[in-house]
């Protein structure tokens, strides 16, 4: 009998700190979401600026080619 108490504890116990693990808080989410936005446009003017500097080499070829 104590071999089934114990089992039954065991179950619970992982089932509850599973629970506890998988909890999401609604508003934990939202400060995530706002620096994954305040990301976003940093990522666009590097690759606006990476960008800008593939086309300066490319023209800065085509003035040497023309020479």
């Amino acid at each position: 009998m104590k071999k089934v108490f114990a089992l039954m504890f065991a179950i619970a116990l992982s089932l509850s700190m599973s629970s506890f693990a998988f909890a999401q808080d609604k508003p934990a989410d939202k400060p995530a979401d706002k620096k994954e936005e305040k990301a976003k446009p940093a990522k666009k003017a590097k690759k606006e600026k990476k960008e800008k500097k593939d086309d300066m080499k490319k023209e800065e070829k085509k003035d040497d080619m023309k020479k």
